[in-house]
C-alpha cells in the first residue's frame, strides 16, 4: 500500500525510516524552557522539562491512541506510533520501549526539518492513515517566540475508504509532577506524591490542568503541567481525570472505555490517586477521502531553577556541581526567564493558542527559506539540526533573560558548568540567529566573569552572577576561552553596530587582552607569542608555543585593535597591531614545518614564574616536566583561531599557502574512511566502519609518552571547524568528506539525528557547523559599514540563506550579461544597509543608509568589475 502522504506545506530536509527510526528523539522545547523529545516512531520521549536533563524518562502511560468505527467498518484502536523493533527480550517487561504492549500501526516514517517533524503512520488494516505534525516555534531574532515551553501536537487523519468514519484522538499522560525520576528505569520510574488532574474549559481551550500535590511552590519541584485540545470547533472532547487506581488493571480499564465508542466517561476516574494518569480525547466524523485535525498542545511551567555553584555549605544533592535539588526560592535560586512570561502551564497554552497560526507561519517561512537555499543538502543538516541544542537543558535563561548553558547534557545532570568559555567559544548559531541572546553571553563574560582588575576571566561563570565563587574553575583563565571571547566581542558588535553595548564591556575587553602580558602571563614578553601556562579546551595546560593558542591570540589581537580604534584608543590599537604583525611573522617562520603547524618543545621548567589564575592542575607532574603535551602532532585544531577569524570577518591570520597547506596535512594525515584496527584509548564517538576525522595524528613520529587526553577521539564541532576553514580555503570536496561523515555517524540508526554527542548529549561545540553557511555563501556584514556581502554566483542563479542575529531573509543573485541582478529580502527582524558587495564581482551602494525591515526587499544590479 501507499505511505501516508507529507504536508507538502512544510518543507522536509531528511527522512528517516525502517531501522533509521530507533535513535531518533528530536528535542521540542523553546529555548531556555527544557523540552519533550519526539521519538521516530512518533512517541513522546525524554521529559526534561524540570530544570534537570531525564534521559530515559517517560511517565508511564504516555501515548497518544485513535479509535476510529463506522457503517461496515469494524471498530478498531491503535496507539498512534509505528511497529517496535527487535530485539525484543528485556527483563521481565520484555522490551524496553514504553508502551509496548499496545497494537501500533504497521508502517511509519519520520521526516524533518528542525524544528518541524512529520511522523506518517499507515497500515493496510486500518481505514485511516495518520500523520502526526510536531513542532515548537522556532523565528530568529525573536528569543521570546523561540522561546515557548510548548509542544504542539497536530494529527492529521484521512479517511482511505469510500464511506465516512468516525474517528477520535485521545492523548494520554501520567501526572509526574512532584516525583523524582530514577536513573536507570525504563518507561518510567517515577515516585509520586499525590498529583491532581483538573479538568478545565476557559480562554478558548478544553484540556487537564496537571498540578503537584504536596510540593510547596517553593520546591525546586514545583511545577504545572497542562494538555490541552488547541481547536475543538466540529469535534466532540471528552476527558477522564484518572484511570483506575490499580496500576495493574488501569491500562485495560482505560482501553475498554476509549475503545468502546471513541469516548471517554469521567464518571470511571477515581479521585486520590497517586501519578493519576489523565487522558483527552477530541472525536469527528470524517468523510470519503476527507482529512481531519486533531490539535493538541502540551505545555509546562517549572520556575524554580537553581544555581550551579550552591552557597559554601549547601548541599546541592546533584553531580557534578548540577545544583537543582534544593531549597526553592533561597540563595541558590536564578529562576528561569520563560516563567516570567506566563503564569502556569494553562496561561502557557492559552498564549500560545491564540497565537498558534502566526508562530506556524513564521516558523515554517524560517525553516522554507533555509531549506530552499543553495547549500548542500548535508551542510542545511548539519547546521539546522544542531540548532535544536539551544532548545535542551543544555542552555537555560535565568529570570533576568542572560542566556546560560552548560557544555552539554549527561542523563540527569548538567555536564561541565559554566558557560564555559572555551567550549562555546566554537558555535556561532547564536550570534546569527539570536543576537540579543550572544550579547546577554558577552555581558556574563566581561562584565561579570572578568576581574576588572587584573583581567582575569574566569572560564566558568557563578550564578547567582554577583556570587563569589571559590570551587573548581573559579578565578581560572582559558587561554584559548579569555581570547576567542575578545573575538566575539567584535563579532557581536560588527553584527549589531551596537556602539553602547560596545562600550559597556570595552573596559574589561581590554583588561582581557592585557591579561595575556601580566608577568609569568601567556605573552610576559609582548612579542605576539603565548609561551606561558596555557589551559585550554583539551582540558589540559599546553606549556610553550603552539598553533592552537597562538593562532586565537592573534584573532584575538586584531580584533581587539579594531575594536579600539573605532573607540578612539589608538595607542591601543597600535600596541595590538604591533604584536598580532610580530607573532604572525614569528609562528609562520618556527611553528610552520613545511607541511603544518606544530608546537614547539615546552620550557624544561614549566612552573618556574608562573602567574597566577593560570594553572589547574592538568599539566606538568611534581618534577615540573609537562604530561598531556601536542608535540610535533598534526593536530586538528591548530587553526581554530583562523576559523573564529574567518566567521567574524578577521581575514587571514597567517600566510593564506601556509594555512592551506596545514588544512590538507589534518586531512590527509587525521581523516580515516573507517576506523577498523585502529586503536582509541579515551571515548568513542566514531568507530569500526564509520569515516572520522582524528584529533591528532603524530606523522612525523615524536608522540609524546603521555600526550593530551582526547587525541585519539573524533569530535563533529571540530570536524565542522576544519571542514569550515577547508571551504575558505577553496577545497569543499574535503570540507564535504568531513560533513557527510559526521552526518552519517548521526543517521537515526546509529545515533539521534538531533544529538552531537561529546562528554555529554547535545554539546555546544557542534553548534560550530553554523560556520559553514557563513563560508559557503561567504556571507559578512558590518552594521557599523551598513555593508553585507557575500560571494558572487557564476553563470547560474543562486540563492543564499542569511542571518545577522537581528534580521534574516535571502539574497538572491541572477547572473546577466555583464552583471548580476541581486535580490535582498528581509523577512525577520531589521538592519541597517548602505551598500551590497559581491566578492569577484562588485559592489552597489542604495541612495543613502537605510533600515530594512522584515518584508522589505531591495534590488540592485552590480555590474562585474
Amino acid at each position: 500500500m501507499k505511505a501516508a502522504r507529507l504536508n507538502s506545506d512544510w518543507p522536509v530536509l531528511k527522512g528517516y525510516s525502517g531501522k533509521q527510526l530507533g535513535a531518533i528523539a528530536m528535542p521540542m522545547g523553546g529555548i531556555g524552557t527544557g523540552t519533550i523529545s519526539l521519538g521516530g516512531y512518533g512517541q513522546l520521549l525524554d521529559f526534561e522539562v524540570g530544570n534537570a536533563p531525564a534521559k530515559g524518562f517517560v511517565p508511564e502511560s504516555t501515548f497518544f491512541a485513535v479509535h476510529v468505527s463506522g457503517k461496515g467498518i469494524e471498530a478498531t484502536t491503535r496507539c498512534l506510533e509505528s511497529a517496535v523493533r527487535p530485539p525484543f527480550d528485556h527483563g521481565g517487561s520484555g522490551h524496553p520501549f514504553a508502551n509496548h504492549s499496545l497494537p501500533r500501526f504497521r508502517y511509519g516514517a519520520f521526516d524533518a526539518a528542525y524544528p518541524l517533524a512529520q511522523v506518517r503512520l499507515w497500515d493496510p488494516d486500518m481505514p485511516i492513515e495518520a500523520r502526526l505534525e510536531a513542532f515548537n516555534p522556532m523565528v530568529p531574532t525573536d528569543a521570546d517566540a523561540s522561546g515557548i515551553p510548548v509542544m504542539v501536537l497536530r494529527y492529521v487523519l484521512t479517511n482511505r475508504t469510500s464511506k465516512p468514519v468516525t474517528a477520535s484522538v485521545c492523548g494520554s499522560m501520567r501526572n509526574f509532577l512532584g516525583g523524582v525520576w530514577r536513573e536507570g528505569e525504563q518507561g518510567g520510574g517515577v515516585a509520586v506524591k499525590g498529583g491532581v488532574n483538573r479538568h478545565r474549559i476557559a480562554d478558548g481551550l478544553e484540556g487537564l490542568a496537571m498540578e503537584a500535590a504536596e510540593v510547596d511552590d517553593h520546591d525546586v519541584r514545583f511545577g504545572t503541567v497542562a494538555m490541552t485540545a488547541a481547536d475543538t470547533a466540529g469535534a466532540l472532547v471528552s476527558h477522564r481525570t484518572s484511570w483506575a487506581a490499580d496500576d495493574r488493571m488501569s491500562l485495560l480499564d482505560f482501553w475498554d472505555d476509549f475503545g468502546g465508542n471513541g469516548m471517554l466517561d469521567e464518571a470511571r476516574s477515581p479521585e486520590g490517586v497517586d501519578g493519576p494518569v489523565g487522558s483527552l480525547a477530541m472525536r469527528q466524523m470524517i468523510g470519503a477521502g476527507e482529512s481531519r485535525a486533531y490539535p493538541f498542545l502540551v505545555t509546562w511551567h517549572f520556575a524554580n531553577r537553581q544555581t550551579w555553584t550552591p552557597a559554601e555549605g549547601a548541599d546541592c544533592g546533584c553531580d557534578d556541581g548540577g545544583c537543582d535539588e534544593g531549597s526553592g526560592r533561597g540563595v541558590d535560586w536564578v529562576g528561569n526567564y520563560y516563567t516570567g512570561q506566563y503564569s502556569d502551564a494553562w496561561d502557557a497554552a492559552a498564549q500560545t493558542a491564540g497565537r498558534l497560526d502566526d508562530l506556524e507561519k513564521r516558523t515554517v517561512a524560517f525553516v522554507r527559506a533555509f531549506c530552499d537555499s543553495d547549500l548542500p543538502r548535508v551542510v542545511k543538516e548539519a547546521a539546522l539540526f544542531n540548532v535544536s541544542t539551544l532548545r535542551t537543558q543544555t542552555t537555560f535563561r535565568i529570570a533576568d533573560g542572560h542566556l546560560m548553558a552548560w557544555e552539554g547534557c549527561r542523563d540527569t545532570a548538567g555536564c561541565c558548568y559554566g558557560s564555559c568559555t572555551h567550549v562555546w567559544n566554537y558555535e556561532q548559531t547564536t550570534a546569527h540567529l539570536y543576537g540579543e541572546l550572544a550579547r546577554t553571553m558577552r555581558d556574563v563574560e566581561f562584565n561579570y566573569a572578568t576581574d576588572a582588575e587584573t583581567g582575569c576571566m574566569s572560564f566558568r561563570a557563578p550564578l547567582p552572577l554577583d556570587r563569589k565563587w571559590t570551587g573548581w574553575g573559579a578565578g581560572r583563565a582559558a587561554a584559548d576561552g579569555q581570547m576567542g571571547c575578545v573575538v566575539k566581542a567584535y563579532r557581536e558588535w560588527r553584527l549589531s553596530g551596537d556602539d553602547a553595548g560596545l562600550k559597556a564591556i570595552w573596559p574589561r575587553v581590554r583588561k582581557a587582552v592585557e591579561f595575556a602580558w601580566i608577568e609569568g602571563g601567556w605573552d610576559a614578553d609582548r612579542d605576539g607569542v603565548m609561551e606561558g601556562c596555557q589551559h585550554n579546551t583539551m582540558d589540559v595546560e599546553y606549556f610553550g608555543a603552539n598553533p592552537q593558542m597562538n593562532v586565537v591570540y592573534l584573532a584575538a589581537l586584531r580584533a581587539a585593535a579594531l575594536m579600539a580604534r573605532h573607540l578612539g584608543e589608538d595607542d591601543f590599537a597600535a600596541t595590538c597591531e604591533d604584536l598580532f604583525a610580530r607573532g604572525s611573522a614569528w609562528t609562520d617562520e618556527h611553528l610552520f614545518n613545511g607541511e603544518y603547524y606544530q608546537a614547539q618543545d615546552p620550557p624544561a621548567e614549566a612552573l618556574s614564574g608562573m602567574a597566577e589564575g593560570l594553572w589547574l592542575d592538568r599539566g606538568p607532574d611534581e618534577t615540573g616536566e609537562p604530561d598531556w603535551q601536542i608535540g610535533p602532532g598534526c593536530e586538528v585544531n591548530m587553526l581554530f583561531g583562523q576559523f573564529l577569524a574567518h566567521v567574524s570577518g578577521l581575514g587571514d591570520l597567517l600566510d593564506a599557502k601556509r594555512i592551506e597547506s596545514a588544512l590538507r596535512a589534518i586531512v590527509r594525515y587525521n581523516f580515516r574512511k573507517d576506523l577498523w584496527g585502529y586503536f582509541n584509548f579515551r571515548r568513542t564517538y566514531a568507530l569500526q566502519d564509520e569515516a572520522g576525522l582524528l584529533m591528532c595524528t603524530w606523522p612525523r613520529g615524536g608522540r609524546p609518552r603521555v600526550p593530551y587526553p582526547y587525541g585519539t577521539e573524533v569530535w563533529t564541532g571540530l570536524e565542522y571547524v576544519v571542514a569550515t576553514q577547508l571551504v575558505y580555503a577553496g577545497r569543499r570536496g574535503d570540507a564535504m568528506r568531513l560533513v557527510r561523515a559526521a552526518r552519517a555517524r548521526h543517521d537515526g540508526w546509529r545515533r539521534n539525528p538531533f544529538n552531537e554527542f561529546e562528554c555529554g548529549h547535545h554539546y555546544a561545540r557542534a553548534m560550530s557547523a553554523w560556520g559553514l553557511v557563513i563560508a559557503m555563501s561567504g556571507f559578512e556584514y558590518s552594521a557599523a559599514d551598513g555593508v553585507i556581502g557575500f560571494d558572487a554566483a557564476g553563470k547560474k542563479k543562486k540563492r543564499w540563506f542569511f542571518a545577522t542575529g537581528d534580521a534574516w531573509g535571502t539574497v538572491t543573485q541572477r547572473p546577466s550579461a555583464g552583471g548580476i541582478e541581486v535580490e535582498l529580502h528581509v523577512m525577520g527582524g531589521e538592519m541597517g544597509l548602505r551598500a551590497i558587495t559581491l566578492k569577484g564581482a562588485g559592489t552597489a551602494e542604495l541612495e543613502g543608509p537605510r533600515t530594512i525591515r522584515a518584508g522589505d526587499v531591495v534590488d540592485v544590479r552590480i555590474e562585474r568589475a
